[in-house]
């Protein structure tokens, strides 16, 4: 458990000092393509770090019970973080224009009328839905450094938006949320406007499906609504 918290905080470190203080004085001393190769070696090795010592972790018994309540509450979670991860790879407002034009700042739409980070949002859940239901050391561990990858480095994706795009990241901030649903409580963003839309809504219910069914597989134990058709 040790050395798996230990690859666990270098991983997530290591992404942060490079993504974020690190970067312009690397980028600036060896160029960006090289920067770009050091920032996917460190994360590869990281990463493989962090697997190995996922499975040499000890294998406890869970730390609560876990009943169909909590397996309910996880799969509605994990069906959420599938529509959030679809629609966040269509109809980004926030992608900066290649020509360097300033942008208008539309209304949202979709899945940033929820959260204008839809994409680490979907991570975010998807991690605490698997603390919900394997309650195990290891995997809290695990699963818990992802939701701090995914839900930190959105804050800080914010604070550096700022600074890159003063003429669209504000402004996009003021019609948008990074807590799911809390620009639609207050008023900043219309209700209606967070339907995905047919085809992200069967994408995502797909890719729900479809990872839900991997469990059986994969780890040997059903997930989703499987657990209950199996059942």
């Amino acid at each position: 458990m040790g050395l798996l918290i230990v690859a666990c905080a270098a991983f997530v470190g290591t992404h942060f000092l490079l993504s974020h203080p690190l970067r312009k004085p690397l980028v600036d001393r060896i160029g960006e393509r090289p920067f770009l190769g050091l920032y996917s070696l460190v994360a590869i090795v990281t990463l493989a770090w962090m697997a190995h010592a996922y499975g040499r972790a000890p294998g406890t018994a869970p730390l609560w019970p876990v009943g169909d309540g909590l397996w309910a509450l996880a799969s509605v979670l994990t069906l959420l973080a599938a529509l959030l991860f679809v629609g966040s790879l269509r109809g980004n407002p926030a992608l900066p224009d290649p020509t360097g034009r300033p942008k208008a700042v539309p209304a949202p739409r979709g899945m940033f009328a929820i959260t204008r980070h839809p994409m680490m949002w979907g991570f975010g859940l998807w991690a605490i839905a698997h603390i919900l239901i394997f309650p195990q050391p290891a995997q809290i561990v695990l699963a818990a450094t992802i939701a701090v990858l995914a839900l930190v480095g959105a804050a800080l994706q914010d604070r550096k938006k700022r600074r890159t795009q003063p003429d669209f990241w504000p402004r996009w901030q003021s019609v948008t949320s990074y807590w799911p649903f809390a620009a639609i409580a207050n008023g900043r963003a219309q209700g209606a406007a967070a339907w995905p839309g047919a085809l992200t809504a069967l994408a995502g219910v797909a890719l729900w499906l479809g990872a839900t069914w991997a469990h059986r597989p994969l780890a040997g134990w059903d997930a989703g609504v499987w657990r209950w058709i199996a059942g």
